[in-house]
């Protein structure tokens, strides 16, 4: 009986291939396979090669938990996500592959209205998580430093300052900064900002807004309307504008979501953006680039943010790295349909 033929039980039915399979199709020691199999150097290319084939003929998958059993680690990243934010998916797309390249899987935790992050974290926890990255989290900074004694934390997204925890982020200030110069550069005068409710995230960008404005000397014209992340936030605050006097000439809202509800209340009242209304957003999220909202917004470029996440977990789990780090990208406007001319 070969090699293939052995992972046939009595039955006929096949069976799940096993270590020993693969090594016996190359000639090897178990032991030697295992190495090919977990990345770890030593063995020759060549020898990668022929490890690699023979377990992709035999079907071979690593098992996972006797692996974690063994090494007495997990090597999982634990993400706590918004599951109603378009921009946390495409994160956490981009974490995905940046901890693949490494070695490390993901365990995923959600946000809903009924579940805190308090849950979200605690769950990733007892999955047994590594380090925790963290997208957007609201938490003051004493809880953040509680938690970074149970496990390395990576807080992408926001500010954190004087607790010991990594942070990615963007410059959000000078984002929402850019939008506003880029409409003052249009002639808008009149810009009306919607605002993201409580938190870091949200007090940066409506600095960002309010900076701005004085900078091109429209102190006069500063109009912050309350909001927060979600697209009901846009649908209220633009239907408050067009409650009023006159409508401005242009709407920045915390979020792309926010956006969207804002043209689409604009959308069904018949005004025009960007012809009577120029709209711009934050995030740049997949949904700002369907031609159907084509939305001028700030990218915050989540691939970067994912891959520097991924390496500050890395670089505390295997490298030994204490002091925590901050990581500050710079913004980047993106100019689409939904920004023009005052009428």
């Amino acid at each position: 009986m070969d090699d293939v033929d052995a992972t046939r039980q009595g039955n006929g039915a096949r069976r799940r291939p096993r270590l020993e399979d693969v090594a016996a199709r190359v000639g090897l020691s178990t032991a030697s396979v295992s190495l090919v199999l977990r990345g770890v150097p030593g063995p020759s290319e060549k020898t990668r090669e022929r490890v690699l084939r023979a377990a992709a003929d035999l079907g071979y998958r690593v098992d996972r938990t006797a692996s974690t059993l063994a090494s007495r680690r997990s090597r999982l990243l634990g993400v706590m996500v918004d599951i109603h934010s378009p921009f946390h998916a495409e994160l956490v797309e981009h974490l995905h592959t940046a901890a693949e390249e490494v070695g490390y899987d993901l365990v995923l935790s959600t946000l809903t209205p009924s579940r805190s992050e308090h849950t979200a974290v605690e769950t990733l926890l007892a999955f047994r998580s590594e380090a925790l990255i963290l997208l957007g989290p609201t938490a003051p900074g004493d809880r953040l430093a509680a938690l970074a004694e149970k496990a390395p934390v990576i807080v992408v997204g926001r500010r954190s300052t004087d607790v010991a925890v990594d942070v990615v982020r963007t410059a959000d200030d000078d984002g929402v900064g850019q939008i506003v110069d880029h409409l003052v550069g249009l002639g808008h005068r009149e810009i009306v900002y919607v605002d993201g409710g409580k938190g870091v995230i949200a007090t940066d960008r409506r600095r960002g807004y309010r900076t701005a404005m004085r900078r091109h000397g429209l102190e006069a014209h500063l109009q912050v309307i309350p909001g927060d992340s979600g697209e009901a936030a846009g649908e209220r605050g633009a239907r408050q504008l067009l409650a009023g006097p006159r409508l401005p000439g242009a709407v920045i809202t915390f979020n792309d979501q926010s956006a969207i509800g804002v043209l689409a209340v604009l959308a069904r009242a018949g005004v025009a953006v960007p012809g009577r209304v120029s709209v711009a957003g934050y995030d740049d999220d997949r949904l700002a680039r369907l031609s159907c909202f084509d939305l001028t917004t700030v990218s915050q470029n989540a691939r970067e943010q994912a891959r520097h996440a991924v390496t500050a977990a890395v670089q505390r789990l295997d490298e030994g790295r204490t002091a925590p780090r901050e990581v500050v990208l710079p913004p980047r406007l993106v100019v689409r349909g939904t920004t023009g001319p005052p009428a």
